[in-house]
């Protein structure tokens, strides 16, 4: 019998390991950490891990996370790219604009391995938006390019990527290493 585990636990496992470095820090409650609700926090930790990460993660009561303007934008348009019907890509969804919103780049924020991980995550849950993505651009900058683009706005003033002084930032590799 392998060790193999389910790539969505793993992504699971990598976001409640940044999630508790948060909680343990004191910088956020286990709902502001993973933009879950507590059902369905405590719905993926019963199912997928052991008891005692659900204690670490309700020591106190902790409400819902409560949303802005710009992690609803971000939810709305990862929603509308999940796979249908599929709760799992519904919470990733929630999962993910949460995490976006932290500074680092979305796979170190998701406490992913490598940017790979990432594009592999985004191709089985958010196949139409993946398949968009057709220069590789980073995802952080390609999520909040495809936001301004629902909106009429542009976020560059050059008029093609190969022309921006800012390529690097927006298609340059990620090399920084893995938070763990």
């Amino acid at each position: 019998m392998g060790l193999e585990i389910d790539f969505d636990d793993y992504v699971l496992t990598c976001v409640f390991s940044r999630a508790l470095q948060e909680i343990e820090a004191g910088q956020a409650s286990a709902t502001e950490a993973t933009g879950l609700s507590r059902a369905e926090l405590r719905d993926i930790l019963t199912r997928s891990f052991h008891a005692k990460l659900i204690d670490a993660f309700f020591p106190e009561e902790a409400s819902d996370p409560e949303l802005g303007t710009e992690e609803e934008l971000l939810r709305d348009l990862l929603l509308s790219h999940a796979r249908p019907n599929d709760p799992f890509s519904a919470r990733f969804a929630k999962i993910i604009a949460r995490r976006a919103l932290r500074d680092d780049h979305l796979w170190q924020d998701l406490g992913l391995f490598d940017r790979a991980e990432l594009g592999r995550l985004f191709a089985m849950h958010f196949p139409t938006l993946a398949a968009g993505n057709t220069n590789n651009m980073r995802w952080k900058k390609y999520l909040y390019r495809k936001l301004c683009e629902a909106e009429g706005f542009s976020l560059c003033a050059a008029p093609s990527c190969q022309e921006c002084s800012d390529f690097n930032a927006c298609f340059g590799p990620e090399t920084d290493e893995a938070r763990r």
